[in-house]
């Protein structure tokens, strides 16, 4: 498996920083990221919130707020085996990347209400899209955005092309987003956090229909997201993010049967498990993420670090250490041959 992502991986994002400049000074949001999007496979980034998942997918679009910008590091995005486009090096409102995003690479984001114009049918917003990626009529691309209405599942699809997003319910919203996210046949979906806004029944009805339209459309998903649960149940690849930075990256099954970063370990030590008795108290990690700009010396996680060695892990910045073929971890402490001591539960089908 893991040779053929090395060899022709959809996206290989290398070395990325990414800054916002603020009033108070310069937030590295993405600090030296790096990882590759195999074709037809699952990626998901986890972490708490401010670790930098968002705007590392957004990266991917070269779509980032006013104060952000790029600076350093590559994304190179293979759209076919002759092909690659240097997607860092494009005029973020230039024509090339226009026509890049929702054609070969489009988002869903986490809340639909507010990536739906609430003033808009849905026929407005997707048929003028359709028109300019597939060159369709206005007919044609009508009737292509309610053949992707009834795909995704909601009934009556032609006439749900009239409505407005506040006639829909949450779960019909989100589908409206993947069905406008798939209508130009995309090589990627960035999927943020889809399903957070979602109750627990909705939230699985989604997550099968995004594997069933991978399978049927051979896409790539880089999937953001900070519940261990679905990443257990979606992901071939796994990148494990904290303040910026990747701590660790593997294949689901190492991720989840042998983590080697503290705070992975950490992480899976906080999701709840079925079976746990009324009174067990739910595992946490000490502490907060700490503020961009009041980072920690040496390592960024060592102050909240069970494994924490004075003198070192306050003094030393790690780098990635490689363990194998799309395998690395950033801890001092690490080698390919260390394991920690104490391993949670290795079981994916607890999470």
């Amino acid at each position: 498996m893991a040779a053929p992502q090395a060899r022709d991986p959809l996206f290989e994002v290398e070395d990325l920083k990414v800054h916002f400049l603020t009033d108070d000074g310069t937030v590295r949001a993405v600090d030296g990221v790096t990882f590759e999007i195999p074709r037809g496979k699952t990626v998901c980034i986890v972490g708490e919130s401010g670790s930098g998942k968002s705007i590392t997918g957004r990266s991917l679009m070269n779509l980032l707020p006013g104060m952000a910008r790029i600076a350093g590091g590559r994304v190179r995005f293979r759209p076919e085996l002759d092909q690659e486009v240097e997607i860092t090096a494009l005029d973020p409102r230039g024509p090339q990347i226009r026509s890049i995003r929702g054609k070969q690479i489009s988002l869903i984001s986490q809340e639909p209400m507010a990536a739906l114009s609430p003033v808009h049918t849905i026929g407005q917003q997707m048929i003028p899209v359709i028109q300019r990626h597939l060159k369709l009529s206005r007919k044609q691309a009508a009737d292509h955005a309610t053949a992707m209405l009834a795909r995704v599942g909601l009934p009556r699809p032609a006439e749900r092309l009239n409505r407005y997003p506040f006639e829909f319910s949450g779960g019909m919203r989100q589908r409206v987003c993947i069905a406008m996210a798939l209508a130009c046949r995309p090589k990627l979906v960035i999927a943020d956090e889809p399903t957070t806004a979602l109750d627990v029944t909705t939230q699985a009805n989604i997550l099968d229909l995004l594997q069933e339209l991978q399978s049927e459309f051979k896409l790539s998903i880089l999937f953001i997201t900070h519940d261990l649960g679905v990443v257990a149940e979606v992901a071939s690849e796994v990148v494990v993010m904290y303040l910026g930075k990747v701590v660790e990256r593997g294949s689901v099954e190492e991720i989840f049967y042998d983590p080697r970063h503290p705070y992975t370990r950490a992480l899976l030590r906080s999701v709840p498990r079925l079976g746990a008795g009324k009174n067990t108290r739910l595992a946490t990690i000490k502490g907060m993420v700490p503020s961009p700009f009041d980072r920690p010396t040496g390592c960024d996680f060592h102050p909240r670090c069970e494994y924490a060695q004075a003198g070192l892990c306050d003094v030393t910045d790690p780098g990635r250490v490689i363990i194998g073929p799309g395998r690395d971890v950033r801890c001092v402490l690490q080698s390919p041959a260390t394991v920690l001591d104490a391993n949670p539960s290795r079981r994916v089908a607890h999470v």
